[in-house]
């Protein structure tokens, strides 16, 4: 399936809606081809800069797609847009209903023992046909990983999530990623929390203005507060320095932070 791709910041991201996005993964389904997903927000822009790790697993991804409403928003006003934000949190909620409707395997890593229990119990309510062919809370050693990994593999699973927060999850999957065997490979952050029942989301009516960050920042002003001044500020920066001068496609560092991950 050839898709247009757009570049900004120096990345080439996928312009596809939600439905090409699932019809896509439904395919390496049947081909046990990878697709590696990559989701991309403001923070994450800002971020790539000065983090090889994080840099080298987005360059890596097979389909690498608008997290942040603030991403469309900006691929409009330089130009090349994208047609609309796919979240991680709603396009995870969409292959685990294919995984439902088609009695499809799931490996579950990250989170703390007991969020990743009820979210198990969870699933297992709301997809009765998913089948969880494993699970690995998040809190493991780095000598434990290489375990874990083999665990993945040898489970057979058709998607792998992670929930697990960057760049802990980038560098798990550039050390095991390309060796699992799993054809979807999507690092999910936080929302295991919210499938849970442990955290909140936005209302709808606050996602669909691009506010969702917003009402997390007052569910945790005090841990949050600078984090988005700073990323917020630093991405306008960006766009406008974008906007007079593109940014080259970038290319992965040899020796850089991921290859070093990989090779450990």
């Amino acid at each position: 399936m050839q898709t247009q791709r757009q570049l900004l910041y120096g990345l080439h991201l996928d312009a596809l809606r939600m439905d090409d996005v699932v019809m896509r993964c439904r395919a390496a389904l049947d081909t046990r081809q990878r697709v590696l997903v990559g989701v991309l927000n403001a923070a994450k822009l800002v971020n790539l800069r000065h983090d090889d790790v994080l840099r080298g697993s987005l360059l890596e991804c097979d389909l690498l797609l608008a997290d942040g409403q603030s991403v469309v928003w900006a691929s409009r006003l330089l130009g090349h847009p994208l047609p609309e934000r796919i979240a991680g949190i709603d396009l995870f909620d969409r292959l685990l209903r294919l995984a439902d409707e088609e009695a499809r395997s799931v490996y579950l890593l990250g989170a703390t023992p007991d969020v990743l229990a009820r979210l198990e119990t969870s699933l297992r309510q709301r997809f009765p046909r998913l089948r969880i062919a494993g699970s690995q809370h998040g809190y493991f050693a780095e000598s434990d990983s290489a375990e874990i990994a083999d665990k993945i593999r040898k489970s057979g699973a058709d998607m792998l999530f992670l929930g697990m927060a960057s760049p802990r999850k980038e560098v798990f999957l550039g050390r095991f990623g390309a060796t699992l065997g799993i054809p979807i490979l999507h690092g999910v952050g936080g929302s295991f929390d919210v499938l849970a029942g442990q955290t909140r989301r936005a209302p709808l009516s606050w996602q669909r203005v691009g506010m969702e960050w917003a009402y997390r920042l007052l569910q945790e002003p005090r841990r949050l507060w600078w984090r988005y001044l700073r990323t917020n500020t630093a991405f306008i920066f960006m766009t406008l320095a974008e906007k007079v001068r593109p940014a080259r496609a970038l290319e992965a560092r040899t020796g850089g932070a991921l290859e070093t991950a990989r090779q450990a």
